[in-house]
């Protein structure tokens, strides 16, 4: 089995390490500071079972199982026994590790993580037929300006900002200032390549450059992401 470990402290990713060298079947692939990096990692790879603790800055452990369109088996642990309840409505979390954890409590856990992957069922197959919101929409976006209807190609727009009564769409080649709501505009935009992340922004992610604890960057443009929709967009992600 391979893991990762993801913790924003040094030294319990540390300490989950020496757990896990002393586990022969088990390899540590690589440790994480912050849920942001691991999602990265795990956008081009795959695990086995993440070692995960619950509170991390700006994007709690909880947070991170949900962005996870097919999670591996999780192990959490925390110095927190407030949440083991919660941990198991999610059937990705196996096993709650309070810290200090022993090398013998650590083992057990070990073998639940075996079990589970012992029971896991094949990867669901995704039918041709699935279709997405918007599919009838063609590739433009017409919008109005000064009586005159400007055509944009969905390619093209890198975000939308609202701007009191106004939006404003940028994209590669200019900017457009259009009197209209972001919720409108939302509308006509297809979902495979938009998502609201704030609740003044609208991005193309595919336009994404880098992407922090809480923005993205998309060309120049630092873009906020809200909490209740960062889940949303790191699910994206993991489908690029």
């Amino acid at each position: 089995m391979n893991c990762i470990i993801v913790d924003d402290e040094a030294t319990a990713r540390l300490i989950v390490a020496q757990l896990c060298s002393n586990v022969k079947e088990l390899e540590v692939i690589d440790a994480f500071g912050s849920a942001m990096e691991a999602i990265k990692f795990l956008n081009q790879n795959t695990v086995d079972v993440i070692f995960l603790d619950i509170h991390m800055p700006g994007f709690s452990g909880f947070d991170f199982v949900q962005t996870l369109k097919n999670p591996p088996k999780i192990v959490l642990t925390t110095s927190d026994t407030n949440f083991a309840i919660e941990a198991y409505e999610y059937e990705a979390i196996v096993d709650y590790l309070v810290k200090p954890v022993t090398q013998d409590r650590f083992n057990k856990s070990i073998q639940k993580v075996k079990a589970a992957l012992a029971k896991s069922p094949e990867p669901e197959t995704v039918s041709n037929n699935t279709t997405t919101n918007n599919s009838s929409l063609g590739e433009e976006l017409y919008i109005n300006i000064d009586r005159r209807l400007i055509k944009i190609n969905f390619n093209d727009i890198q975000l939308i900002e609202a701007k009191g009564d106004y939006i404003e769409v940028k994209t590669t080649k200019e900017n457009y200032r259009v009197r209209n709501t972001l919720k409108k505009i939302k509308d006509k935009l297809p979902e495979k390549l938009f998502l609201q992340i704030h609740r003044s922004y609208i991005i193309n992610f595919t336009k994404i450059v880098d992407i922090e604890d809480n923005s993205v960057l998309i060309e120049k443009n630092v873009v906020p992401i809200s909490r209740s929709n960062r889940p949303e967009l790191m699910r994206r992600l993991n489908l690029l």
